[in-house]
């Protein structure tokens, strides 16, 4: 069945497309189908809101494969993109809590989308 409700815009921010391609395919798919829900304005099962984040403007998709978890944060933060942010492999072994590298990665690219964003609204484009 396809969804013929209006999607909203999908933009990656630094390597994180190329990152998520990396990732083996029933992981991308899993992530995929996150994303694609999130353009659609709804929530896939697999979201949460990541914590350190006010609200729930940030959120991440878990997938996990072969005992490995993979995620993919996004921000919904503008009503009009989706930014994805940061996709990685967790690989710490102390809880399920997002490792501080990967935790500055996201608060770094954030920013950045907040100013893609400002730039192309000054330019008129979305």
């Amino acid at each position: 069945m396809i969804d013929d409700r209006p999607r909203t815009i999908v933009r990656w921010v630094g390597s994180s497309l190329a990152d998520l391609r990396k990732f083996p395919r029933p992981v991308r798919r899993d992530l995929g189908y996150g994303l694609d829900a999130a353009q659609l304005g709804d929530t896939d099962p697999n979201a949460k809101p990541l914590k350190g984040f006010p609200g729930a403007r940030v959120l991440e998709i878990r997938s996990s494969h072969r005992s490995d978890t993979f995620r993919a944060v996004y921000t919904v933060q503008f009503a009009e993109v989706i930014y994805v942010l940061h996709a990685f492999q967790k690989k710490s072994k102390r809880g399920i809590a997002t490792p501080k590298k990967e935790m500055d990665m996201i608060k770094t690219r954030l920013k950045e989308a907040e100013e893609i964003h400002r730039a192309l609204e000054k330019g008129g484009e979305r």
